[in-house]
């Protein structure tokens, strides 16, 4: 590593471990305790459906205490839930609730209500939901629960949402399921339920679980967000951290499938490491070290991707700044998040001067070898805004983004943390 002092950070709690932190505080019996959850807009709106659903949540801090309601204790309300701009709450929810014997409507924001629902309605249909679209299989959408069947579901797509939809969905209703997925997604919903009593086992790509009596109360320290760290990785790699500084992120959640940026940095050159330290309810915690080395372009492959989808608009920033050109395939997934991140991303690029074409399930991206300068449109996206952000904050580049404040649904500090780890 780097022989200057390394800079220390650590980053907002874990956006996924969040989300599911309250919704099995909710379903739990008895009186669970959350530290450190992040309090971005995203885990708002999981939080406020809850609420809205009997719920005992009250507000966001640093430490909350949730009443649990029970495995189908939810109760039914006339208003519609709001999910904000959530699809993880949408997704999640459409499980926990096709398990209540009560209609529910879910509606979204605009960026939202674009997203596709139909992959988590078909499975969950398959076991005795009801999903009624007002247009297309879009939000807004009416969700009517009951007695769930088990289900042993091949997944198209790997979707940690769609997984956990149907997981929720077994736990609440008491009956085996399991989920089949191309390459494993994101496993912390396997984690937190296994840690929290239920069989939950993984093997390979798949996913099963057995029915629980109940779910037990439970403590979290909610570690820091592997993918909000490796926006400030990122920045170390490529030697913005001030005076060219190695970074130290403390107190990271070190989950295997969520590290796949992070091992692609090291490909590119940087000098990465982590180590782990504890374990919080299943999940391993550690420090990840960063230290700038000259970065070179990569190839990324369709398997490499669901360990770092939220992270390839960042990785297409970093390749502007790369020696070579770098390819990603197989991750037509980033045309339907909060925005379309592959045309969005390659127009931004080409907006700053940099040399980007758009594929079709990818793009390529070839080191600029200059300064970076001009303005981007960061589409509501909060991957958006904070990629750009980084690759504006290197040495050279002038870079702005048009909407800074949409970071908050992940990142509501990384201005902020953006401007004292280059200063």
């Amino acid at each position: 590593m780097s022989a200057r002092p390394a800079t220390r950070v650590r980053v907002p709690g874990d956006k996924s471990i969040s989300h599911r932190a309250l919704i099995c505080a909710a379903l739990a019996s008895g009186r669970s305790r959350i530290r450190n959850i992040l309090p971005s807009a995203d885990v708002h709106s999981t939080a406020g459906v809850l609420r809205a659903l009997g719920a005992d949540v009250p507000s966001l801090t640093n430490d909350v205490r949730i009443g649990g309601r029970g495995l189908g204790g939810l109760a039914a309300t006339a208003e519609s839930l709001d999910c904000g701009n959530s699809g993880t709450t949408a997704r999640l929810m459409s499980g926990v609730l096709s398990a209540h014997p009560f209609a529910s409507r879910l509606v979204g924001d605009a960026s939202l209500s674009r997203r596709p629902m139909g992959r988590v309605a078909r499975p969950l249909t398959t076991m005795g939901a009801r999903f009624a679209f007002e247009h297309g299989e879009h939000l807004p959408m009416v969700i009517t629960g009951g007695p769930l069947d088990s289900i042993a579901f091949s997944s198209p797509t790997a979707s940690a949402q769609v997984k956990s939809a149907i997981l929720f969905a077994g736990l609440v209703a008491r009956v085996p399921v399991s989920v089949t997925e191309p390459v494993r997604s994101r496993d912390h919903t396997e984690r937190m339920l296994s840690a929290l009593g239920v069989d939950v086992r993984s093997l390979g790509s798949e996913a099963s679980l057995e029915p629980a009596s109940e779910l037990a109360a439970f403590q979290l320290d909610v570690p820091a967000d592997p993918s909000s760290a490796a926006f400030l990785a990122g920045l170390a790699a490529a030697g913005g951290v001030g005076d060219g500084a190695s970074l130290e992120l403390t107190d990271v959640a070190l989950n295997p499938t969520r590290l796949g940026f992070f091992r692609v940095l090291r490909d590119m050159g940087a000098d990465v490491s982590w180590e782990t330290e504890r374990e919080e309810c299943g999940e391993p915690v550690g420090t990840i070290s960063v230290a700038p080395r000259g970065l070179h372009a990569v190839h990324i492959r369709e398997e490499q991707v669901p360990a770092m989808i939220d992270e390839l608009p960042l990785l297409a920033c970093l390749a502007a700044v790369a020696d070579g050109e770098t390819e990603i395939r197989g991750a037509s997934e980033l045309r339907v998040k909060e925005s379309d991140r592959i045309a969005a991303v390659v127009q931004n690029l080409r907006a700053v001067g940099a040399h980007a074409e758009e594929l079709s399930d990818g793009l390529r991206v070839r080191g600029a070898g200059r300064s970076l300068g001009g303005a981007v449109q960061a589409h509501g996206d909060h991957r958006l805004a904070m990629a750009f952000g980084v690759l504006g904050a290197l040495s050279g580049n002038s870079i702005g983004v048009d909407d800074r404040e949409c970071v908050s649904v992940s990142y509501p500090g990384f201005w902020t943390d953006l401007a004292r780890v280059t200063s």
